[in-house]
């Protein structure tokens, strides 16, 4: 698929300065119905090797399709720095997307869409560098707070609020007992949209399988270089 060039801000000021321009450009707006084909992405790093990532071109009725790989030296890394991931990251996702045969309908991300402290997370930004729709689902928090408790069953969910109480996610358990994942739009997708899509995805363990490919792919190259 085409990739639009990506901006490498060179200070931090840049990167902020540029996350927030992109910031006012998401559109949390949109419905996932009828999407057939998606790219599930994640990476993998470990210091003194290449960040790695994995696109996993995923049919919903057929299974994975094929799987498009990118890596990026570590030198050539954005400085690891907390709500900046997506500098660091996004040019090895551009590289395995870059790889797949065909271009995805919508992007599924290992990461945050809009729960981020300026709207940006990297299923955002690569929502809007790529004018996809795209889903942010995080293992873990990184910004905002549960509207209540998450009960234990499977499939329950409950708003991820910003701190001054807007909705920006859903705290979300796909597996009865399991630890739960936070599920936030990314781009071109409403807020109860993301959450309906996750939901109905393949969902075998903690992941929705789509992302579990992902993150075994990555895990696979990263150590295939040792």
């Amino acid at each position: 698929m085409e990739i639009p060039p990506f901006p490498k801000p060179g200070s931090l000021e840049e990167a902020l300065a540029l996350q927030k321009a992109l910031a006012g450009k998401v559109v949390v707006a949109g419905s996932l119905e009828g999407v057939r084909r998606i790219a599930a992405l994640d990476a993998s790093h470990r210091r003194g090797k290449p960040l790695l990532a994995v696109a996993v071109l995923y049919d919903l009725e057929r299974g994975p399709l094929f799987v498009g790989k990118g890596a990026v030296p570590e030198e050539e890394l954005f400085p690891y720095v907390p709500g900046f991931l997506s500098f660091r990251e996004a040019p090895a996702y551009l590289l395995a997307l870059k790889a797949l045969p065909e271009r995805p309908e919508a992007l599924l991300v290992d990461g945050q869409g809009i729960a981020h402290p300026r709207g940006l997370g990297i299923a955002s930004h690569l929502g809007v560098h790529l004018d996809l729709p795209s889903v942010g689902v995080a293992k873990s928090l990184l910004y905002g707070r549960p509207e209540g408790p998450l009960p234990q069953e499977r499939g329950s969910a409950v708003r991820l609020l910003s701190p001054e109480g807007r909705p920006i996610g859903y705290v979300y358990r796909s597996r009865a007992g399991a630890r739960p994942l936070y599920v936030s739009p990314g781009h071109r997708v409403g807020l109860e949209e993301a959450l309906a899509f996750v939901r109905a995805l393949p969902t075998r363990f903690r992941l929705p399988e789509p992302l579990r490919l992902a993150h075994l792919e990555a895990g696979r190259a990263l150590k295939a270089l040792d």
